[in-house]
């Protein structure tokens, strides 16, 4: 067996799963679920109705999809680019379709990461467990940025010293931020692509929550700070999106993978070899679903109508702050956020993440402790209820206890 397996943390919601595992929750109480971001809006009807394309999916059924994935979808997919960041791609070079951008963050880390002694993954921490996956299964050495409340819940780049720069291979953003919501400036973004040409190493930019933001100007991109700079190759420069977030559609597993050519060729190479091609029919639903904006504009609307509901009743119960982005809340509970969410759940069957699985170090080092995650993935009836919920807990057993 490949010895880096050792090295893995055990996945966040297996932790959550063994936490409560002893739990008796009130059995009057229905459970309402919010440690998980899982969009559960209806997906787009017109999606629906093209997965049910009889004629399509049998054509589609009869031969292996190409890896590099049919034209309609790359040109669908640079359509929306260009309209949504004014990034100007290639669809035959600098687009590559993937089964959701779970897989792609773990392969691409793969394929470019070296493996050699001393490699180091940059990731913001707290952060998505597959970034760290994919670099301690390559042989790299994670190196945490620590995303804290002082510095807006953005990762303090300018903290890294030279050495470690020299180091780092691979930096994964996440931006919008999860668990956070924290939206990297432009700016911001156009200095690590200085950073990442100064010092040689590859951006991997996980822009999967951009569609769902809380203000009147949209969440800036890699590809977009790239093309600023008068970068149009968007060389060192790869971004990730995804139907889950922003179509309601996790299941269909569907993304892409954008940018530099180069990186992207032999990313294309490594997927010959991986077997993962999308298939036909699900490149039909896809394309047409990143060629509409309406039914974004809408699920947007929903979002901004739950945050709306609930912020009223927690603002004075939790010390929490509506987010820029994503449809997360990132409050501050008790110094033991295990103990928090045990407790939620055992008086009143909601369930929260605790924030320190989400992060790495020990005690206050770790900058998810004395926090959940709080996934506002439900309709607001059910959004509006946990908050209830959330506030008599709170008052029946304090916001700040140790």
């Amino acid at each position: 067996m490949n010895p880096q397996l050792e090295r893995l943390a055990p996945y966040p919601f297996e932790r959550l799963a063994a936490l409560l595992a002893e739990v008796c929750p009130p059995p009057g109480l229905a459970h309402i679920p919010l440690q998980i971001g899982e969009p559960r809006h209806a997906p787009p009807p017109f999606v629906v109705a093209a997965l049910q394309d009889q004629a399509a999916l049998v054509a589609g059924l009869r031969g292996y999809p190409p890896t590099r994935g049919g034209v309609a979808l790359r040109e669908a997919i640079a359509g929306w680019l260009a309209r949504r960041f004014g990034a100007r791609v290639d669809a035959e070079t600098q687009v590559l379709p993937v089964n959701g951008t779970r897989e792609a963050l773990f392969s691409f880390g793969q394929a470019v990461l070296s493996g050699a002694p001393g490699s180091r993954a940059m990731m913001p921490n707290p952060f998505y467990q597959i970034y760290e996956g994919a670099a301690l299964l390559r042989g790299a050495t994670p190196c945490h940025v620590a995303c804290r409340a002082e510095s807006a819940w953005l990762p303090d780049f300018d903290a890294i010293d030279a050495a470690t720069w020299r180091a780092t291979e691979l930096c994964y953003l996440c931006s919008p931020g999860n668990p956070t919501g924290a939206v990297l400036p432009q700016a911001e973004l156009g200095r690590l692509i200085e950073r990442a040409h100064r010092y040689d190493f590859v951006i991997a930019a996980d822009e999967c929550y951009s569609e769902i933001h809380h203000g009147e100007a949209p969440p800036a991109g890699l590809l977009q700070a790239a093309a600023a700079l008068g970068a149009p190759d968007f060389k060192r420069c790869v971004v990730f999106h995804s139907l889950s977030k922003r179509s309601n559609l996790p299941g269909l597993r569907s993304g892409f993978v954008a940018g530099d050519a180069e990186l992207l060729e032999r990313y294309f190479l490594y997927r010959t070899y991986h077997g993962c091609a999308m298939p036909a029919h699900v490149q039909a639903a896809s394309a047409l679903a990143w060629g509409d904006e309406a039914h974004v504009v809408a699920n947007r609307a929903r979002y901004r109508a739950k945050f709306d509901a609930v912020m009223p009743i927690l603002g004075d119960a939790l010390q929490v702050t509506r987010p820029s982005a994503a449809f997360y809340l990132w409050p501050r509970v008790w110094d033991d956020d295990e103990a928090f969410a045990q407790a939620l759940y055992a008086q009143q069957h909601v369930t929260v993440m605790p924030g320190r699985y989400l992060g790495r170090g020990q005690g206050n080092a770790n900058p998810g402790a004395g926090r959940v995650r709080i996934a506002l993935v439900g309709e607001v009836d059910e959004c509006v209820a946990a908050a209830r919920r959330l506030r008599e807990f709170v008052a029946a057993n304090g916001a700040g206890k140790g």
